[in-house]
């Protein structure tokens, strides 16, 4: 069944991405970004050049915490659900930047889920993050305590996490929580790790490691998150009175160093590196239980770390920046 959808962010990593793949699914999608300079709005026009011939594409440049702007679009098209990628981005940007994280990140998302109570629209896909778990160095289930953030960014997530449980209790929205674990993939954003890896590589540069590089990350490919999402938007189009916050990861963390080995087998050479203090913000290590994903979204991670790094190397040898 053809679905309409918004893509907040949609012109970012994983959202363009998402208008790929829904787009292919015969979905109308509606684009909304503000192209904003947290990194190169070129690039993320480039990524959706392809879509623009497409009738069933629609991008529309704005904020969303501009209400007349949202009302517009809500006006326009007959939404069906809402896929919420947009916010500011990155754990060390949020502490200098507190006020303006929490303005973007909580104030936007309240903004658009008011103007979708006032369209009754009402099935919402919110992209949280494993920093909500904060410090706590073991697998990282849904159930476990997660009120000690350590990051603006981290506490941003969190606090949208309890207001979609208001719009839940109170205006019947279906919401889907996913805690999304160090997604990466091809054309990923130009300011995470393996993109830098990479581009230090090509460059003949050093890379920059904070900490001893023995901090852990659940990776998880970009393919796999687009599954998880996709089949969120399903479990709100064919159930009521949804409430769901699950974990999107790979159940196979890896250190920072092995990270960089994995990558020096790949490219057949040595990685220069230097190490550096670990920043404030950052967590020690991130460890998906994905057991509920596998159970209510019929989630299953397809992609090696080796197969992802084959791939990103592939397509970064074509598109270096």
């Amino acid at each position: 069944m053809k679905q309409t959808i918004l893509i907040t962010g949609g012109a970012g990593f994983i959202g363009s991405a998402l208008c790929k793949s829904l787009l292919l699914a015969d979905n109308i999608v509606i684009c909304l970004d503000n192209f904003d300079n947290y990194y190169s709005p070129k690039i993320k026009h480039k990524n959706l050049t392809k879509h623009l011939n497409n009738e069933q594409f629609h991008l529309e440049e704005g904020d969303i915490r501009d209400k007349i702007f949202l009302n517009k679009i809500f006006s326009n098209y007959s939404i069906n659900s809402v896929v919420h990628l947009a916010g500011k981005g990155g754990v060390r940007n949020s502490i200098e930047n507190i006020s303006e994280y929490f303005d973007v990140n909580v104030t936007g998302t309240i903004t658009l889920l008011e103007v979708m109570r006032k369209f009754n629209v009402t099935n919402f896909i919110f992209a949280s993050s494993s920093s909500v778990y904060g410090e706590r160095n073991k697998l990282l289930s849904e159930t476990d305590c997660s009120n000690k953030q350590i990051s603006p960014y981290a506490t941003t997530k969190k606090t949208i996490e309890l207001v979609n449980y208001n719009y839940h209790i109170n205006h019947r929205f279906n919401i889907v929580n996913l805690r999304l674990f160090s997604v990466y993939g091809n054309n990923q954003r130009p300011d995470l790790f393996i993109s830098k890896v990479f581009n230090a590589i090509y460059n003949n540069s050093e890379i920059e490691i904070y900490g001893d590089g023995l901090q852990t990350r659940d990776f998880t490919h970009i393919s796999d998150v687009l599954i998880a999402i996709q089949n969120s938007i399903k479990l709100c189009m064919v159930k009521t009175n949804v409430y769901e916050t699950i974990n999107i990861g790979s159940n196979n963390p890896i250190s920072v160093n092995n990270l960089l080995e994995v990558i020096e087998k790949e490219i057949d050479s040595v990685i220069k590196r230097k190490y550096i203090s670990k920043q404030i913000g950052d967590v020690q290590s991130t460890f998906a239980d994905i057991s509920k994903a596998k159970n209510i979204l019929h989630y299953s991670p397809s992609k090696s770390i080796q197969q992802g790094i084959n791939e990103y190397h592939n397509w970064h040898k074509n598109n270096k920046k």
